[in-house]
């Protein structure tokens, strides 16, 4: 009896916590696609340390993210076991070949295992910097607005280091097109 009732209870548990998850990404589905009108302090805070980071390259090598300081900077945070993060990197890769010579930077944050990127990088043809988060990588996404702590997940710096667009959830070339087209209007 008593087996059955731990049982009952972890069912009603993995059920409940199942629906939240639709839930969640249903209303981040529907959410309207525009960034907010200005960062929070607690975005800002998370994107500083977030700049101010060495996170490994697939192949170990240390890769200041500092350096791209003064670029707009596209940081996408995706994984190899996440089909909608592989489904939008060929436009992320499409875009960052077509803004390369505009000052805007890709930069491709993976919630994965150094292994598994070398192989996708082996397998496609990625035209910007893919790098491995660290555990604390993946806690400062919560404070960039990505509280569900989705993938993809992408937030969009303009050059003066401000928080432009956040996106949890694939981002549409169109979007994407779009907002750096905007970003990079003299």
């Amino acid at each position: 009896m008593k087996n059955k009732l731990t049982i009952a209870v972890a069912v009603v548990a993995a059920v409940a916590a199942a629906a939240a998850g639709v839930y969640t990404a249903r209303q981040q589905h529907t959410a309207p696609s525009a960034a907010p009108a200005t960062p929070s302090q607690a975005q800002h805070a998370a994107l500083n340390t977030l700049l101010g980071l060495e996170l490994a390259d697939a192949d170990g090598a240390r890769q200041p993210l500092a350096q791209w300081k003064g670029k707009i900077l596209v940081l996408n945070f995706w994984a190899t076991w996440c089909p909608p993060c592989r489904h939008e990197i060929p436009a992320f890769s499409a875009m960052s070949s077509k803004y390369r010579d505009k000052g805007v930077q890709f930069v491709g944050i993976s919630i994965d295992t150094a292994s598994n990127v070398r192989s996708f990088q082996r397998e496609h043809q990625v035209s910007y910097p893919l790098l491995i988060a660290e555990p604390s990588v993946v806690q400062l996404t919560e404070s960039l607005g990505n509280a569900a702590q989705g993938l993809p997940f992408t937030v969009i710096v303009d050059k003066t280091g401000v928080i432009s667009r956040v996106k949890v959830g694939m981002l549409s070339e169109t979007d994407l097109d779009t907002t750096l087209g905007r970003l990079t209007r003299p």
